[in-house]
Order: C-alpha cells, then structure tokens, then sequence
C-alpha cells in the first residue's frame, strides 16, 4: 500500500497484480509504504476505509482517492500456483509443487480450501460490503492506463522494473474445470468484466 499525502491518494496493492514493482518505483514519492508484513501491505479496501482512511481524512481534512488494480481471474490464479511452485516457499503447505493447475483450481473452488490453495478473492478485496469502495480501478493487463493516471496525479514519468515474477508454469484446464470456476468465482468474473479503460464506483 501506498499513500501519497500531497496529492490525497491511496493505493492498494492487490495481491499478484504488480504491486511489488509499482511500490519499488514509486515508495520515494509516496508520504507512507507499506511492504511488510503482507497482512498491512495488501489493506483491503474494507480495512482501509474502516481503519486508515478516517484517520488520513480528518488528518489531512480531505478526502483521499483510492486506486488499486484487479486481474483477470484465472490469469489472478495462474499467477497464484506458479508462484508457489517457488522452492523458496517458507510453508511446504502452501507450496504447489508436484501438483497441475487443474488440481489448484478444483481445490480452490471448495468451500473450504486446503492451505495451497487459499488464496482469497480479488472481489472481496476490492469491494465493500457496504458504502464507499474503490475509486478508480483498472485492469492489470490495461496497466498502461494505470500508469498515465498516476503520472497524471503524480505529475512524473513513471517507468516500472520487473520484480516478483512467478516462475514459468503449464496452465491448463478441462472444460468442466473451466465452467466450476467461472460459477465459483462469478463475482470476480463479474467485477473484472465490468472493468472497462477505468470503472469509478
């Protein structure tokens, strides 16, 4: 997460959409970075505007902007698997080693997924259960757009390094997987595809 005090601007990093990159460009500009520990550094936009955007508001006396990025979904879960594939993975029951993608995502469409698989979901990062949401987001494979809108509200160049990149991985899926994940995961479908060049909510 990053916060831009001058400006009044909030990201929020989503988790495997670029955020490790976006933050090593631009941690010098920003008022606040938040790294680490990954609990802090991917706020949810519900955690952020019940705990941290009240108090930046009656802070600073103003509203802050809050922008953050979403993935396509099964592309958001190719990320997922092939990262865990790493061999440097600190909890061997988070790792997906010796395991395909069809077996990871027919495990992350339970209810109830085992470690390797529990990954979370982009929409309930990204949308509030109730009152405000996120205010300008955009389509990680649009990253382009994001960027013209940050140099826009940063008034910068904006180049970004090429950092945390998941390791090479096959992707495939069986028809039937492909259609339980799309009903499993219809909000972040949902979500994604209501994205056009930017969604305001």
């Amino acid at each position: 997460m990053l916060v831009f005090w001058d400006q009044r601007l909030a990201f929020l990093a989503t988790p495997k959409t670029g955020s490790t990159a976006i933050e090593s460009a631009l941690e010098s500009l920003s008022a606040l970075a938040v790294q680490r520990p990954p609990v802090l550094k991917h706020t949810s936009v519900q955690r952020y505007h019940r705990f941290l955007g009240p108090y930046f508001e009656v802070a600073s006396g103003q509203t802050f902007t809050v922008a953050a990025l979403m993935r396509e979904p099964r592309d958001w879960l190719g990320s997922w698997y092939r990262y865990r594939q790493r061999d440097d993975i600190g909890d061997p029951n988070k790792s997906t080693l010796g395991k395909t993608f069809e077996e990871f995502v027919g495990a992350y469409c339970q209810n109830s997924p085992p470690d390797f698989a529990a990954v979370g979901s982009q929409s309930r990062f990204l949308r509030s259960r109730k009152g405000r949401g996120v205010d300008h987001l955009f389509r990680y494979e649009d990253i382009n757009s994001f960027i013209t809108f940050l140099e826009d509200r940063l008034g910068c160049e904006i180049i970004l390094p090429r950092l945390n990149v998941s390791p090479p991985g096959m992707l495939d899926l069986s028809a039937e997987t492909e259609e339980k994940l799309k009903s499993f995961a219809s909000e972040d479908f949902s979500l994604y595809n209501s994205i056009t060049t930017e969604r305001q909510f």
